[in-house]
């Protein structure tokens, strides 16, 4: 059994090929996946600790788990990031270990790519700016898969509540012929963007669907919860809604899971997830100015197609 820590992780997820695999893998056979999850809260419900189980299994090729933690006291605390994983991953045939990875790494590649994915399959083909919101672990991901996805962004705007985070995570990112900065101003960044990427832990929305200009990709990241949401009722009723899956980014976070529960849609407003856009069941946007609203929700399918990826470039 092989062990790839993060380094070699990230040294093998570069963006262009793995979104291309991605795209290739949701044309193909659909594994069984399952998801479990224990929570641990603070007396006061201050604090919410997650502990996630994330199984998958391509019969005849690959069984796959993913285990994350999510511990929100880590950075203050510790000065430790809140996510922690491992991925291990088995022979489909024999259920021989085959590899243990860095589940750290192939969470935010893996999590950067599903969006920049979709972006590839709904945003325009002639966007030009990026507004990133969150200046965790995934910011700089999210700015790098995106802008592998759709080349023609020149700007990027980062905003996060502690504006010195926002500044941090844009002086840190550096790409050939587009400038990223920080912003204070979310709603004015906002109104003028043509992609949005959110990566928050909101549990209450920070962006408002009257801020979205025709035309403009959503991209929604942060919320795994019900009780978690980063777009408000405005968002879903003025935009096009797809997933990655339909398994975990309707019912489970709150972005859908919230106006599905107050009657606002019903899950039949889904147009469509990842596996008919990329089969070419759902030619995806319809015009140059509707609104895409994408769901980004993970799940074990992705971190096993990611795990495969990685597997399929080892050197001997």
């Amino acid at each position: 059994m092989r062990f790839i820590p993060a380094g070699q992780v990230h040294e093998l997820l570069d963006y262009p090929s793995l979104i291309d695999t991605l795209a290739e893998a949701h044309r193909g056979e659909e594994p069984m996946v399952e998801r479990s999850e224990l929570h641990d809260e603070a007396a006061d419900g201050s604090v919410r600790r997650t502990f996630l189980n994330l199984p998958a299994w391509i019969p005849g090729r690959a069984m796959g788990i993913k285990m994350v933690t999510v511990m929100p006291e880590n950075e203050k605390a510790w000065n430790l990031p809140t996510v922690h994983a491992v991925y291990q991953l088995f022979d489909g045939k024999t259920g021989e270990p085959l590899a243990a990875i860095d589940g750290t790494a192939l969470t935010v590649r893996k999590t950067a790519a599903d969006s920049a994915l979709g972006a590839k399959l709904l945003a325009r083909t002639d966007v030009k700016s990026l507004v990133v919101l969150g200046a965790g672990a995934m910011a700089p991901h999210l700015i790098e898969a995106h802008c592998a996805a759709r080349p023609s962004i020149e700007r990027v705007s980062v905003w996060n509540r502690t504006f010195a985070k926002a500044e941090t995570v844009a002086a840190g990112v550096r790409l050939p012929g587009v400038r990223v900065v920080a912003t204070e101003d979310l709603e004015a960044a906002a109104r003028e963007a043509d992609v949005i990427s959110c990566a928050t832990s909101a549990t209450e929305p920070v962006l408002l669907g009257a801020w979205l200009k025709p035309g403009c990709h959503l991209d929604l990241v942060g919320s795994f919860t019900p009780d978690m949401r980063e777009s408000d009722d405005e968002a879903v009723r003025r935009s096009t809604l797809f997933v990655d899956s339909r398994w975990f980014a309707i019912h489970q976070p709150g972005d859908l899971a919230q106006p599905i529960a107050n009657q606002l849609i019903s899950e039949d407003d889904i147009a469509a997830d990842l596996f008919q856009l990329c089969r070419g069941d759902h030619s995806g946007r319809s015009g140059p100015d509707e609104i895409t609203f994408f769901k980004n929700g993970g799940g074990a399918h992705l971190d096993l197609f990611t795990a495969l990826h990685i597997i399929d470039n080892l050197g001997e």
